[in-house]
């Protein structure tokens, strides 16, 4: 059967008992690409040795988007991360409206974000962009929904789709997380649509559980056919636990995304 999307899955939620360059290899095998949080806690020259095709990162270890001395702090935290994802061929670096501590609670909360912080956060990006264009790397943007990040600024899909498409930068893309648009907003294919423009990447987990697809409430076969039908043929991503054997639960994934 036909594939049309680039299946890629996160390493650090599977496997959880094995190296990270095992995972990395064994996902390869398999035919996924690899994606990875945060490199301070991994091997890269192991990584470096496996070959995969990491197609994501975290961007950054620490700084935010609204306020100067948190871009400040995210601006040369990008500027390392992005020598140490050239060094792996990372396709993209993803960022989030601030830097998210243990459980990914964020370090920097916020119930109500104002103006000024909207035009400080675009600025922000406006800067990421410039680096982007100066080390020739694409950073995404992902949303994360409130009740397991709460008070996370520009967490939702509406507030980073209003951020990425206001820049409307080639170096700057959303990482559309569907596990949370589901519980931040539902309407999936509905989000897809709205987004389709500025997709870097989309993600997925099932819910309740955050495993993988056909494990909860999401139809995922129909946003499948939906993101085929509007011609989306971009990465899509596994971020997820496996309920039952990891290796089930990835062609779970892949039967979901094969049209």
């Amino acid at each position: 059967m036909p594939q049309p999307f680039q299946l890629a899955v996160c390493a650090e939620m599977l496997w959880l008992d094995k190296p990270m360059e095992w995972r990395a290899a064994r996902l390869t095998e398999m035919g996924f690409g690899v994606g990875l949080w945060n490199w301070p806690a991994w091997d890269m020259v192991k990584l470096e040795r496996v070959g995969a095709n990491y197609t994501i990162m975290n961007g950054y270890l620490q700084g935010r988007l609204a306020d100067d001395l948190g871009a400040d702090m995210l601006l040369k935290s990008a500027r390392e991360t992005v020598q140490i994802g050239k060094r792996l061929g990372v396709d993209r670096l993803n960022l989030h409206g601030t830097g998210l501590g243990d459980g990914g609670i964020p370090l920097w909360q916020h119930d109500v974000v104002t103006g000024d912080m909207w035009l400080k956060a675009r600025d922000t990006l406006c800067r990421i962009c410039d680096l982007a264009e100066e080390q020739d790397v694409v950073f995404t943007l992902e949303n994360l929904n409130l009740l397991d990040h709460p008070g996370c600024p520009f967490g939702s899909t509406k507030d980073v789709l209003a951020l990425v498409s206001s820049v409307n930068h080639p170096r700057l893309r959303i990482n559309l997380d569907l596990y949370h648009t589901q519980i931040g907003e539902g309407d999936l294919i509905r989000w897809c649509e709205n987004c389709l423009p500025w997709i870097g990447e989309i993600q997925v987990a099932d819910n309740p559980g955050r495993c993988q697809p056909g494990t909860g409430e999401i139809n995922y076969a129909a946003v499948a056919r939906a993101l085929n039908d509007s011609e989306y043929g971009g990465p899509v991503s596994l971020e997820a636990f496996a309920a039952g054997d990891p290796e089930a639960a990835l062609e779970a994934f892949r039967a979901a995304f094969t049209i």
